[in-house]
């Protein structure tokens, strides 16, 4: 298979190379996570999703949450915001404060407290609503040559799709670069992304598209980068107990393709490292370790490790404790091949989209909806 991208990303005066973008997941990409993914490989490693009134209220979990790491030295901050004069403010923010060296914005978002307040992957059939928020962002970031981006989804369902005219409006506005997570938000993380759609939006746009959504090993990212143009990938829940993913995608993007399969004892080494990480990050080594049990089953997807043992891991209170039911695990057990290729995370079944009322009923209503706003970050 010939690979499609052979020149960086552009992203303003960055060249990001491989690339590779991490999506946003929420209470998934923080300052650890992010640390272990970018000891395999380059790209663009985003923050979790930060709300534009939680930044802008300067409200403590949320400014705890833009935290980078001292050699981060391309630092990705994605915004939710449903309120133009909002966005801008917390762009602002961003850029007059030096809080980070780029911003993506949240248009794809499907879940259901977002949706209903007109937010996420809802907001761009409001298309005049939508092309002022990014129009606002990208006006506010301009002066500190700050790059702005935008990620959505195909639509609200297959009767209201909004990809391609929303691309083309946030081109207009001048975003560095548009990425398509290929589902709608009523699929949410069910069935199969329609890479198809990607190339669509690939052929409809002159800036660079990312595309995203079934991306489980690095030959999925060279299929789909051939299969649409696109670009780039953005990776989300294939990396999930899987930092070593992005050293495969550098390598699937350097040309010279390889697959990492760690031992179960090299797994345990980077689960105890990742709980090590989050304790610093936390600053609480009970907090962090409780942080850390939502990896455990990830990490050990597919290894032959007994029911009692796992439930151990995943009920953790301190580091001396995970270390010693680490050393409980076989080392030498190799990965297991039949987990490769498998979907991680959430996989849920359709459903129907909350949206607010009357929301469906005009594509030009530019009103911000009572309460659309949201002071938690991290979706």
């Amino acid at each position: 298979m010939t690979l499609a991208v052979t020149s960086p990303l552009a992203l303003g005066r960055h060249e990001v190379w491989p690339p590779v973008v991490l999506a946003p997941m929420a209470g998934i990409t923080n300052v650890a996570f992010r640390t272990l993914c970018r000891e395999q490989g380059g790209g663009v490693y985003v923050c979790e999703m930060i709300t534009t009134r939680a930044l802008v209220e300067r409200i403590p979990k949320t400014l705890k949450m833009i935290a980078f790491a001292p050699d981060e030295d391309f630092r990705s901050l994605q915004l939710y915001g449903v309120d133009p004069d909002v966005t801008a403010a917390a762009v602002r923010m961003v850029a007059e404060e030096g809080l980070a060296d780029h911003i993506d914005l949240n248009f794809g978002c499907p879940v259901p407290k977002v949706t209903r307040r007109g937010g996420g992957s809802a907001l761009p059939w409001r298309r005049r609503l939508f092309g002022r928020i990014v129009r606002q962002a990208v006006a506010a970031a301009a002066p500190a040559g700050i790059p702005v981006t935008v990620k959505m989804r195909k639509g609200i369902d297959d009767d209201h799709l909004t990809y391609v005219e929303a691309g083309l409006i946030a081109q207009e506005a001048g975003v560095a670069a548009v990425a398509l997570h290929a589902r709608t938000a009523q699929q949410r993380y069910s069935g199969n992304a329609d890479w198809d759609a990607i190339a669509t939006l690939k052929q409809a746009l002159d800036v660079p598209v990312l595309g995203n959504g079934d991306i489980w090993e690095a030959a999925d990212a060279m299929r789909m980068v051939a299969h649409t143009g696109a670009d780039g990938v953005v990776v989300g829940r294939g990396c999930l107990g899987r930092p070593w993913l992005f050293a495969d995608l550098s390598a699937a993007f350097a040309g010279t393709p390889s697959q990492a399969l760690p031992t179960l004892g090299e797994v345990a080494a980077i689960m105890a490292r990742h709980a090590r990480l989050l304790v610093q990050a936390l600053e609480d080594e009970r907090h962090g370790c409780a942080d850390f049990r939502k990896h455990v089953a990830w990490y050990l997807k597919g290894f032959p490790v007994g029911g009692d043992l796992r439930r151990s891991l995943a009920m953790i209170s301190s580091l001396a404790e995970l270390e010693d039911l680490l050393g409980k695990l076989d080392p030498e057990i190799p990965f297991p091949p039949e987990s490769l290729g498998q979907p991680r995370g959430r996989i849920n079944a359709p459903g129907k989209v909350s949206l607010p009322y009357g929301w469906l009923d005009s594509r030009d209503d530019d009103t911000v909806p009572d309460g659309a706003e949201m002071d938690d970050s991290g979706g």
